[in-house]
Protein backbone atom coordinates (compact mmCIF):
# COMPACT_ATOMS: atom_id res chain seq x y z
CA UNK A 1 0.00 0.00 0.00
CA UNK A 2 1.60 3.25 -1.16
CA UNK A 3 2.25 6.24 1.09
CA UNK A 4 3.09 9.91 0.62
CA UNK A 5 6.12 11.39 2.33
CA UNK A 6 5.84 15.18 2.57
CA UNK A 7 8.41 17.59 3.99
CA UNK A 8 6.71 20.90 4.71
CA UNK A 9 7.84 24.48 4.67
CA UNK A 10 8.07 25.52 1.00
CA UNK A 11 5.58 28.03 -0.48
CA UNK A 12 3.94 26.72 -3.65
CA UNK A 13 4.75 28.71 -6.76
CA UNK A 14 4.13 28.19 -10.48
CA UNK A 15 1.49 26.87 -12.87
CA UNK A 16 -0.62 23.72 -12.50
CA UNK A 17 -2.86 22.16 -15.13
CA UNK A 18 -6.28 21.09 -13.86
CA UNK A 19 -7.64 17.73 -14.99
CA UNK A 20 -11.15 16.89 -16.19
CA UNK A 21 -13.82 16.54 -13.52
CA UNK A 22 -14.14 13.10 -11.96
CA UNK A 23 -17.73 13.85 -10.94
CA UNK A 24 -18.58 14.68 -14.56
CA UNK A 25 -16.79 11.91 -16.41
CA UNK A 26 -18.31 9.09 -14.32
CA UNK A 27 -21.97 9.87 -15.18
CA UNK A 28 -20.95 10.73 -18.74
CA UNK A 29 -19.35 7.30 -19.14
CA UNK A 30 -22.55 5.75 -17.79
CA UNK A 31 -24.53 7.87 -20.26
CA UNK A 32 -22.64 6.25 -23.14
CA UNK A 33 -24.78 3.15 -22.49
CA UNK A 34 -27.79 5.02 -23.91
CA UNK A 35 -26.58 4.91 -27.53
CA UNK A 36 -25.38 2.25 -29.94
CA UNK A 37 -23.15 4.72 -31.73
CA UNK A 38 -19.55 5.62 -30.95
CA UNK A 39 -18.95 8.32 -28.33
CA UNK A 40 -15.58 10.04 -27.85
CA UNK A 41 -14.94 11.69 -24.48
CA UNK A 42 -12.07 14.14 -24.11
CA UNK A 43 -10.28 15.61 -21.07
CA UNK A 44 -10.72 12.39 -19.10
CA UNK A 45 -8.69 12.28 -15.86
CA UNK A 46 -6.54 9.21 -15.20
CA UNK A 47 -8.07 8.10 -11.91
CA UNK A 48 -8.88 4.83 -10.17
CA UNK A 49 -12.61 5.59 -10.21
CA UNK A 50 -12.52 6.18 -13.98
CA UNK A 51 -10.67 2.89 -14.45
CA UNK A 52 -13.31 1.12 -12.34
CA UNK A 53 -16.16 2.58 -14.42
CA UNK A 54 -14.37 1.55 -17.62
CA UNK A 55 -13.95 -2.01 -16.29
CA UNK A 56 -17.64 -2.06 -15.42
CA UNK A 57 -18.72 -0.97 -18.92
CA UNK A 58 -16.28 -3.40 -20.52
CA UNK A 59 -17.53 -6.29 -18.42
CA UNK A 60 -21.05 -5.51 -19.65
CA UNK A 61 -19.91 -5.87 -23.25
CA UNK A 62 -19.12 -2.29 -24.26
CA UNK A 63 -15.99 -1.67 -26.34
CA UNK A 64 -13.62 0.98 -24.98
CA UNK A 65 -10.53 2.44 -26.61
CA UNK A 66 -8.15 4.68 -24.69
CA UNK A 67 -6.08 7.09 -26.77
CA UNK A 68 -3.25 9.45 -25.93
CA UNK A 69 -4.37 12.88 -24.87
CA UNK A 70 -6.84 11.81 -22.18
CA UNK A 71 -9.45 10.53 -24.63
CA UNK A 72 -11.77 7.50 -24.38
CA UNK A 73 -13.96 6.09 -27.16
CA UNK A 74 -16.97 4.06 -26.03
CA UNK A 75 -19.21 1.90 -28.19
CA UNK A 76 -21.99 0.10 -26.31
CA UNK A 77 -23.62 -1.51 -29.35
CA UNK A 78 -22.43 -4.97 -28.32
CA UNK A 79 -23.52 -4.69 -24.70
CA UNK A 80 -24.98 -8.04 -23.65
CA UNK A 81 -24.68 -8.10 -19.87
CA UNK A 82 -26.73 -5.39 -18.11
CA UNK A 83 -25.27 -6.47 -14.79
CA UNK A 84 -23.05 -4.55 -12.35
CA UNK A 85 -21.41 -6.97 -9.91
CA UNK A 86 -20.50 -6.30 -6.30
CA UNK A 87 -16.81 -6.88 -6.99
CA UNK A 88 -16.63 -3.64 -9.00
CA UNK A 89 -19.46 -1.60 -7.51
CA UNK A 90 -18.28 -2.04 -3.91
CA UNK A 91 -15.34 0.32 -4.44
CA UNK A 92 -17.28 3.22 -5.97
CA UNK A 93 -20.67 4.68 -5.16
CA UNK A 94 -20.93 6.26 -8.61
CA UNK A 95 -21.46 2.77 -10.08
CA UNK A 96 -25.16 3.19 -9.27
CA UNK A 97 -25.25 5.60 -12.24
CA UNK A 98 -25.46 2.70 -14.71
CA UNK A 99 -28.88 1.73 -13.34
CA UNK A 100 -30.95 4.40 -15.11
CA UNK A 101 -29.30 4.06 -18.53
CA UNK A 102 -29.51 0.24 -18.48
CA UNK A 103 -33.22 0.14 -17.62
CA UNK A 104 -33.98 2.87 -20.17
CA UNK A 105 -32.05 1.25 -23.01
CA UNK A 106 -32.40 -2.49 -22.35
CA UNK A 107 -35.52 -2.73 -20.20
CA UNK A 108 -33.80 -4.50 -17.31
CA UNK A 109 -30.74 -4.30 -15.07
CA UNK A 110 -29.17 -5.92 -12.03
CA UNK A 111 -26.90 -3.56 -10.11
CA UNK A 112 -25.17 -4.17 -6.79
CA UNK A 113 -25.80 -1.73 -3.99
CA UNK A 114 -22.81 0.63 -4.09
CA UNK A 115 -19.82 1.11 -1.80
CA UNK A 116 -17.20 3.88 -1.68
CA UNK A 117 -16.08 6.40 0.92
CA UNK A 118 -17.23 5.87 4.50
CA UNK A 119 -18.67 9.35 4.99
CA UNK A 120 -22.21 8.47 5.98
CA UNK A 121 -25.20 7.01 4.15
CA UNK A 122 -26.04 8.13 0.63
CA UNK A 123 -29.27 6.16 0.10
CA UNK A 124 -30.36 4.78 -3.26
CA UNK A 125 -34.02 5.36 -2.36
CA UNK A 126 -34.20 8.40 -4.66
CA UNK A 127 -33.02 6.33 -7.63
CA UNK A 128 -35.34 3.42 -6.90
CA UNK A 129 -38.49 5.44 -6.21
CA UNK A 130 -37.92 7.63 -9.25
CA UNK A 131 -37.59 4.61 -11.55
CA UNK A 132 -40.72 3.09 -10.02
CA UNK A 133 -42.63 6.28 -10.86
CA UNK A 134 -41.39 5.83 -14.42
CA UNK A 135 -42.89 2.34 -14.58
CA UNK A 136 -40.04 0.06 -13.55
CA UNK A 137 -40.64 -2.91 -11.28
CA UNK A 138 -37.84 -3.01 -8.74
CA UNK A 139 -36.80 -5.42 -6.01
CA UNK A 140 -33.86 -5.02 -3.66
CA UNK A 141 -32.56 -8.28 -2.26
CA UNK A 142 -29.29 -10.04 -1.64
CA UNK A 143 -27.42 -6.76 -1.94
CA UNK A 144 -28.64 -6.15 -5.51
CA UNK A 145 -31.15 -3.85 -7.19
CA UNK A 146 -33.13 -5.71 -9.86
CA UNK A 147 -35.13 -3.48 -12.17
CA UNK A 148 -37.43 -4.45 -15.06
CA UNK A 149 -39.42 -2.22 -17.42
CA UNK A 150 -40.97 -4.68 -19.90
CA UNK A 151 -42.79 -1.98 -21.84
CA UNK A 152 -40.12 0.66 -21.44
CA UNK A 153 -40.05 3.63 -19.09
CA UNK A 154 -42.61 6.42 -19.22
CA UNK A 155 -42.37 10.05 -18.26
CA UNK A 156 -43.24 11.05 -14.70
CA UNK A 157 -43.20 13.94 -12.24
CA UNK A 158 -40.45 13.41 -9.67
CA UNK A 159 -39.89 15.63 -6.63
CA UNK A 160 -36.84 14.99 -4.47
CA UNK A 161 -37.30 15.49 -0.73
CA UNK A 162 -33.56 16.14 -0.47
CA UNK A 163 -31.27 17.36 -3.25
CA UNK A 164 -29.38 14.36 -4.68
CA UNK A 165 -26.70 14.75 -7.33
CA UNK A 166 -26.48 11.10 -8.39
CA UNK A 167 -30.25 10.73 -8.05
CA UNK A 168 -30.77 13.66 -10.41
CA UNK A 169 -28.21 12.29 -12.87
CA UNK A 170 -29.55 8.74 -12.84
CA UNK A 171 -33.16 9.74 -13.43
CA UNK A 172 -32.21 12.34 -16.01
CA UNK A 173 -30.45 9.61 -18.02
CA UNK A 174 -33.38 7.21 -17.56
CA UNK A 175 -35.85 9.86 -18.75
CA UNK A 176 -33.94 10.57 -21.96
CA UNK A 177 -35.36 7.42 -23.63
CA UNK A 178 -38.65 7.29 -21.70
CA UNK A 179 -41.99 7.82 -23.45
CA UNK A 180 -43.30 11.30 -22.78
CA UNK A 181 -42.21 14.10 -20.48
CA UNK A 182 -40.35 13.81 -17.18
CA UNK A 183 -40.11 16.71 -14.75
CA UNK A 184 -37.56 16.54 -11.91
CA UNK A 185 -38.25 19.05 -9.12
CA UNK A 186 -35.72 20.03 -6.45
CA UNK A 187 -33.05 18.75 -8.81
CA UNK A 188 -29.35 19.12 -8.14
CA UNK A 189 -27.83 22.20 -9.81
CA UNK A 190 -24.14 21.26 -9.67
CA UNK A 191 -21.93 22.07 -12.69
CA UNK A 192 -21.39 18.33 -13.17
CA UNK A 193 -25.17 17.85 -13.57
CA UNK A 194 -25.13 20.64 -16.15
CA UNK A 195 -22.22 18.94 -17.90
CA UNK A 196 -24.11 15.64 -18.11
CA UNK A 197 -27.16 17.43 -19.52
CA UNK A 198 -25.02 19.17 -22.15
CA UNK A 199 -23.45 15.82 -23.08
CA UNK A 200 -26.80 14.07 -23.45
CA UNK A 201 -28.21 16.94 -25.52
CA UNK A 202 -25.17 16.65 -27.77
CA UNK A 203 -26.20 13.02 -28.36
CA UNK A 204 -29.71 14.13 -29.32
CA UNK A 205 -31.57 14.22 -26.00
CA UNK A 206 -34.14 16.91 -25.26
CA UNK A 207 -33.27 18.25 -21.80
CA UNK A 208 -34.08 21.73 -20.54
CA UNK A 209 -33.42 23.41 -17.21
CA UNK A 210 -30.32 21.44 -16.21
CA UNK A 211 -28.47 23.73 -13.86
CA UNK A 212 -31.75 24.85 -12.26
CA UNK A 213 -33.93 23.17 -9.65
CA UNK A 214 -36.46 22.06 -12.29
CA UNK A 215 -35.32 19.83 -15.14
CA UNK A 216 -37.67 18.93 -17.99
CA UNK A 217 -36.87 15.97 -20.25
CA UNK A 218 -38.85 15.06 -23.36
CA UNK A 219 -38.08 11.45 -24.18
CA UNK A 220 -36.65 10.60 -27.59
CA UNK A 221 -36.55 7.25 -29.44
CA UNK A 222 -32.79 6.98 -29.71
CA UNK A 223 -29.51 8.83 -29.27
CA UNK A 224 -26.61 9.25 -31.69
CA UNK A 225 -22.85 9.44 -31.19
CA UNK A 226 -20.52 12.37 -30.92
CA UNK A 227 -17.48 13.92 -29.28
CA UNK A 228 -17.59 15.74 -25.94
CA UNK A 229 -15.04 17.48 -23.71
CA UNK A 230 -15.49 17.09 -19.95
CA UNK A 231 -15.45 20.28 -17.88
CA UNK A 232 -12.53 21.02 -15.50
CA UNK A 233 -12.50 19.62 -11.99
CA UNK A 234 -13.58 22.40 -9.64
CA UNK A 235 -12.58 20.44 -6.53
CA UNK A 236 -9.07 19.79 -7.81
CA UNK A 237 -8.82 23.48 -8.72
CA UNK A 238 -9.92 24.50 -5.24
CA UNK A 239 -7.55 22.04 -3.57
CA UNK A 240 -4.45 23.47 -5.28
CA UNK A 241 -5.57 27.03 -4.58
CA UNK A 242 -6.01 26.20 -0.89
CA UNK A 243 -2.58 24.55 -0.86
CA UNK A 244 -1.04 27.75 -2.21
CA UNK A 245 -2.96 29.86 0.32
CA UNK A 246 -1.80 27.70 3.24
CA UNK A 247 1.85 27.90 2.20
CA UNK A 248 1.82 31.64 1.50
CA UNK A 249 2.47 30.93 -2.15
CA UNK A 250 1.48 32.10 -5.61
CA UNK A 251 0.09 29.81 -8.32
CA UNK A 252 -1.91 29.86 -11.53
CA UNK A 253 -4.42 27.05 -12.05
CA UNK A 254 -4.75 26.53 -15.81
CA UNK A 255 -7.37 24.75 -17.96
CA UNK A 256 -10.08 25.55 -15.42
CA UNK A 257 -13.07 27.87 -15.01
CA UNK A 258 -13.66 30.41 -12.27
CA UNK A 259 -17.45 30.39 -12.66
CA UNK A 260 -17.77 26.85 -11.31
CA UNK A 261 -16.13 27.61 -7.95
CA UNK A 262 -17.38 31.07 -7.05
CA UNK A 263 -18.09 30.23 -3.39
CA UNK A 264 -14.59 28.78 -2.94
CA UNK A 265 -12.90 31.83 -4.46
CA UNK A 266 -14.94 34.11 -2.22
CA UNK A 267 -13.72 32.23 0.87
CA UNK A 268 -10.13 32.34 -0.33
CA UNK A 269 -10.37 36.11 -0.76
CA UNK A 270 -11.84 36.31 2.74
CA UNK A 271 -8.78 34.37 3.92
CA UNK A 272 -6.54 37.09 2.48
CA UNK A 273 -5.74 35.69 -0.97
CA UNK A 274 -5.45 37.94 -4.00
CA UNK A 275 -7.46 36.24 -6.76
CA UNK A 276 -7.45 36.99 -10.48
CA UNK A 277 -9.33 35.08 -13.18
CA UNK A 278 -9.40 34.65 -16.94
CA UNK A 279 -11.38 32.58 -19.42
CA UNK A 280 -9.51 29.37 -18.56
CA UNK A 281 -7.35 30.19 -15.53
CA UNK A 282 -7.42 31.29 -11.89
CA UNK A 283 -4.45 32.78 -10.04
CA UNK A 284 -3.91 33.11 -6.31
CA UNK A 285 -1.23 35.15 -4.56
CA UNK A 286 -0.84 35.21 -0.78
CA UNK A 287 2.18 37.54 -0.99
CA UNK A 288 3.88 35.48 1.69
CA UNK A 289 1.16 36.09 4.27
CA UNK A 290 -0.46 33.62 6.62
CA UNK A 291 -4.16 33.05 5.83
CA UNK A 292 -6.98 34.36 8.02
CA UNK A 293 -9.52 31.93 9.45
CA UNK A 294 -12.85 31.61 7.64
CA UNK A 295 -16.25 30.17 8.54
CA UNK A 296 -17.66 27.49 6.22
CA UNK A 297 -21.23 26.22 5.86
CA UNK A 298 -21.57 23.46 3.29
CA UNK A 299 -24.67 23.18 1.12
CA UNK A 300 -25.67 22.02 -2.37
CA UNK A 301 -24.57 24.13 -5.33
CA UNK A 302 -24.39 27.11 -5.61
CA UNK A 303 -23.49 26.93 -1.92
CA UNK A 304 -20.10 25.95 -0.55
CA UNK A 305 -19.23 22.40 -1.72
CA UNK A 306 -18.91 19.65 0.86
CA UNK A 307 -16.01 18.28 -1.20
CA UNK A 308 -13.94 21.37 -0.20
CA UNK A 309 -14.74 21.27 3.51
CA UNK A 310 -11.76 19.13 4.53
CA UNK A 311 -9.29 21.32 2.63
CA UNK A 312 -10.57 24.47 4.35
CA UNK A 313 -10.37 22.74 7.71
CA UNK A 314 -6.68 22.19 6.95
CA UNK A 315 -6.32 25.86 6.01
CA UNK A 316 -7.97 26.97 9.25
CA UNK A 317 -5.56 24.89 11.32
CA UNK A 318 -2.72 27.29 10.42
CA UNK A 319 -4.78 30.45 9.93
CA UNK A 320 -4.92 33.54 12.09
CA UNK A 321 -7.99 33.40 14.32
CA UNK A 322 -10.86 30.97 14.79
CA UNK A 323 -12.92 29.34 12.04
CA UNK A 324 -16.20 27.44 12.37
CA UNK A 325 -17.06 24.71 9.86
CA UNK A 326 -20.60 23.36 9.63
CA UNK A 327 -21.17 20.24 7.52
CA UNK A 328 -24.80 19.85 6.38
CA UNK A 329 -24.49 17.53 3.37
CA UNK A 330 -22.87 14.33 4.70
CA UNK A 331 -22.70 13.09 8.25
CA UNK A 332 -19.52 11.49 9.57
CA UNK A 333 -17.36 13.73 7.39
CA UNK A 334 -15.01 15.04 10.07
CA UNK A 335 -12.80 11.95 10.34
CA UNK A 336 -9.82 13.94 9.09
CA UNK A 337 -10.08 16.18 12.17
CA UNK A 338 -8.68 13.43 14.40
CA UNK A 339 -5.69 12.97 12.09
CA UNK A 340 -5.07 16.73 11.89
CA UNK A 341 -5.01 16.81 15.69
CA UNK A 342 -2.11 14.35 15.58
CA UNK A 343 -0.20 17.09 13.76
CA UNK A 344 -0.94 19.67 16.45
CA UNK A 345 -4.18 21.17 15.10
CA UNK A 346 -6.55 22.75 17.64
CA UNK A 347 -9.95 21.37 16.60
CA UNK A 348 -13.08 20.91 18.69
CA UNK A 349 -15.96 18.82 17.34
CA UNK A 350 -19.59 19.26 18.27
CA UNK A 351 -21.93 17.20 16.11
CA UNK A 352 -21.79 18.54 12.57
CA UNK A 353 -19.72 21.58 13.61
CA UNK A 354 -15.96 21.91 13.93
CA UNK A 355 -14.31 24.85 15.68
CA UNK A 356 -10.69 25.39 14.64
CA UNK A 357 -8.30 27.74 16.40
CA UNK A 358 -5.34 28.38 14.13
CA UNK A 359 -1.80 27.62 15.33
CA UNK A 360 1.45 29.09 13.93
CA UNK A 361 2.52 25.76 12.48
CA UNK A 362 1.74 22.04 12.43
CA UNK A 363 4.20 19.28 13.28
CA UNK A 364 4.83 16.28 11.07
CA UNK A 365 3.28 12.97 12.16
CA UNK A 366 2.19 9.68 10.62
CA UNK A 367 -1.47 10.04 9.56
CA UNK A 368 -4.00 7.89 7.74
CA UNK A 369 -6.48 8.87 5.04
CA UNK A 370 -10.08 7.85 5.67
CA UNK A 371 -11.78 9.08 2.50
CA UNK A 372 -10.98 10.95 -0.70
CA UNK A 373 -11.22 14.58 0.44
CA UNK A 374 -9.87 13.78 3.91
CA UNK A 375 -6.74 12.45 2.25
CA UNK A 376 -6.33 15.76 0.40
CA UNK A 377 -6.56 17.70 3.66
CA UNK A 378 -3.77 15.60 5.17
CA UNK A 379 -1.52 16.20 2.18
CA UNK A 380 -2.16 19.95 2.49
CA UNK A 381 -1.37 19.81 6.19
CA UNK A 382 1.90 18.04 5.39
CA UNK A 383 2.89 20.92 3.12
CA UNK A 384 2.95 23.32 6.09
CA UNK A 385 4.10 20.97 8.85
CA UNK A 386 7.58 21.02 10.36
CA UNK A 387 9.34 17.78 9.51
CA UNK A 388 8.30 14.92 7.23
CA UNK A 389 4.69 13.73 7.32
CA UNK A 390 3.71 10.21 6.26
CA UNK A 391 0.21 9.88 4.77
CA UNK A 392 -0.96 6.27 4.64
CA UNK A 393 -3.79 4.67 2.62
CA UNK A 394 -3.40 7.10 -0.26
CA UNK A 395 -5.43 4.85 -2.55
CA UNK A 396 -8.23 7.17 -1.43
CA UNK A 397 -6.53 10.18 -3.02
CA UNK A 398 -5.88 8.23 -6.23
CA UNK A 399 -9.65 8.00 -6.67
CA UNK A 400 -9.97 11.74 -7.23
CA UNK A 401 -6.60 13.44 -7.88
CA UNK A 402 -4.56 12.78 -11.00
CA UNK A 403 -0.79 12.70 -10.36
CA UNK A 404 -1.06 14.82 -7.22
CA UNK A 405 2.54 14.28 -6.13
CA UNK A 406 3.88 15.24 -9.58
CA UNK A 407 1.74 18.37 -9.73
CA UNK A 408 2.69 19.49 -6.22
CA UNK A 409 6.37 18.77 -6.88
CA UNK A 410 6.20 20.99 -9.98
CA UNK A 411 4.95 23.76 -7.70
CA UNK A 412 7.93 23.34 -5.37
CA UNK A 413 6.60 20.90 -2.77
CA UNK A 414 8.83 18.16 -1.36
CA UNK A 415 6.60 15.12 -1.79
CA UNK A 416 7.13 11.60 -3.02
CA UNK A 417 5.20 8.36 -3.25
CA UNK A 418 6.76 5.30 -1.66
CA UNK A 419 5.64 1.67 -1.54
CA UNK A 420 4.80 0.42 1.93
Amino acid sequence: MDKHLITGGAPLEGDVRISGAKNSVLPILAGCLLTDESVVIKNVPHLNDVTTMMKLLGQMGANLTVSEGLTIEVEARGLNQPYAPYELVRTMRASILVLGPLVAKYGHATVSLPGGCAIGPRPVDFHVEGLRKMGAEITVEGGYIQAVAKNGLKGANINFDIVSVTGTENLMMAAVLAKGKTIIENAAREPEVQDLGNFLNMLGANIQGHGTSTIVIEGVKSLKGGTYTVLPDRVETGTYLVAAAMTGGRIVAKATRANILTSVLEKLEEAGAHIATGEDWVSLDMRGNRPKAVDIYTSPFPGFPTDMQAQFMALNTVAIGKGILTETVFENRFMHAHELRRMGANIQLNGNTAIIEGVPHLTAAPVMATDLRASASLVLAGLVAKGTTTVDRIYHIDRGYECIEEKLAQLGATIKRVAA
